[in-house]
């Protein structure tokens, strides 16, 4: 049975950033607002932190999955838009394109 990832048999994916980051800031904030003076400096250290990874941007986090995919097939190449830098995101992710490989190794090469 056939992949439905597009028309005509061709594959796309799309990658699609989830970001929590933001929920975790607001939540944080709440507890800090409700804490007692010996749990606000645990929670001022775990806004700081939430807050600086809300403010990665998206091409940096899709450069960082693009590495973590080709490091987990053993690739050790540089990180460039080489064929073989996206042979190894296709290897990690079969569902890719090549377009969209493409896209996305260079997106994580200009990361």
């Amino acid at each position: 049975m056939g992949s439905f990832f597009g028309s005509f048999g061709r594959k796309e994916l799309s990658v699609l950033i989830v970001r929590d980051a933001d929920d975790i800031v607001r939540a944080l904030r709440e507890a800090l607002a409700d804490a007692g003076e010996a749990e606000r400096p645990g929670l001022e250290v775990a806004l700081r932190v939430a807050e600086e990874a809300a403010a990665v941007p998206e091409r940096e986090l899709r450069g960082r999955w693009v590495r973590e995919q080709r490091a987990a097939v053993g690739y050790t190449g540089p990180d460039d838009e080489s064929v073989h830098a996206v042979k190894a995101l296709r290897t990690a992710q079969p569902e890719l394109s090549l377009l969209a490989a493409v896209q996305l190794t260079r997106d994580a090469v200009r990361a």
